[in-house]
């Protein structure tokens, strides 16, 4: 860590920053295809989520 400047810190901080700006704006350009094709997936999601850690805890009950 001896090695990072200042300039590194203000460079990685502004790629972070567009980073996230480009990903907010692609977001918001496909958010009209999300939500055609993906119309349940948040529930699918939730759902494989709550079996995982169901799963999860069975298994430490058990070992």
């Amino acid at each position: 860590m001896e090695n990072i400047t200042t300039g590194h810190w203000i460079f990685a901080a502004l790629f972070a920053i567009s980073f996230l700006i480009y990903l907010f704006i692609s977001y918001r350009k496909d958010l009209q295809l999300h939500k055609v094709h993906y119309k349940s997936s948040g529930i699918q999601v939730l759902l494989l989520i709550v079996i995982t850690l169901f799963v999860l805890f069975v298994f430490k009950r058990l070992l």
